[in-house]
């Protein structure tokens, strides 16, 4: 039996989906998917059938709602809708053949957030577990306690919003450090030539909070609890995927947050489109 939040949380989001404007349905036919030796099936937009379209968004976002509480991401102050969102990303990446069928994990910043709250969260969306959940930077130049602007320019010291993909680990003079590589065209395609990437800093701390009344920042990397950095890097190198959230003042407006991509991707790692054939 459906429990009560898992239901609330599964009618929000189906209210939710029914305010989507129409110009948000991409137009690739169903059953075609990118992968690495076929890249360029990436660029065509997906359009699914009205049938399709109905069975996958309500399998969909019966998979975020159970996800969301089961992973007690209502306790963790991960907004909903934040999360929803990433999982858009998520499966719109694994479409575009940019991260494997067998990644289940998804952390998440969320720069619309102060600075002094635990705003990066590591869930596995398989088992809907949450597996971190602590302090990340944002840089020097997006803001104070709150990040206001972002910049996917060389020498901005500006974080940058969007989707990455996590690459290889190397020692730098964080110690353990974790290579980026941003995919999200128009905000942070940079990444690499930027050095952005995830690393520890001793600035990432409740004790600088205390004493200068938020969070340090960095030239730009999500930059994390040296305690914990090494922890959470090993757990998501190598092809998962990282979602930088900014306030809505941001303009953010992504094309990996197409609607019927991501449901393609999803009902296909579910199983469903068999079982609607």
């Amino acid at each position: 039996m459906t429990n009560l939040p898992t239901l609330t949380a599964g009618l929000f989001l189906a209210c939710f989906s029914c305010l989507l404007p129409a110009s948000a349905v991409p137009t690739r036919p169903a059953g075609i998917a990118a992968t690495p030796e076929r890249p360029w099936l990436a660029s065509a937009p997906v359009r699914l059938s009205p049938p399709e379209r109905a069975v996958y968004l309500a399998a969909f976002e019966q998979h975020v709602a159970r996800t969301y509480v089961q992973a007690h991401l209502t306790a963790a102050a991960l907004p909903l809708t934040v999360y929803r969102e990433a999982l858009l990303g998520f499966y719109n990446l694994q479409q575009r053949g940019h991260i494997g069928a067998n990644c289940h994990t998804l952390s998440i910043a969320d720069f619309s957030q102060s600075s002094n709250r635990e705003r990066l969260w590591v869930v596995d969306i398989d088992q809907g577990r949450l597996l971190y959940h602590t302090l990340v930077a944002h840089g020097k130049n997006s803001g104070e306690e709150y990040a206001r602007t972002f910049s996917n320019v060389e020498g901005s010291e500006m974080s940058s919003l969007g989707f990455y993909v996590t690459g290889p680990t190397y020692q730098g003079k964080h110690g353990l450090s974790l290579r980026l590589r941003g995919v999200d065209a128009g905000y942070n395609t940079n990444a690499l030539g930027r050095a952005v990437v995830v690393h520890g800093a001793a600035y990432v701390s409740q004790g600088f909070i205390g004493q200068h009344g938020r969070l340090g920042r960095s030239q730009g990397c999500p930059a994390l609890p040296e305690s914990e950095a090494p922890a959470i890097i090993r757990a998501i190198k190598g092809g998962s995927v990282l979602y930088v959230h900014g306030p809505a003042e941001s303009g953010y407006r992504s094309e990996l947050l197409a609607l019927d991509a991501a449901l393609l991707a999803f009902a296909q790692s579910q199983g469903l489109t068999n079982r609607l054939g």
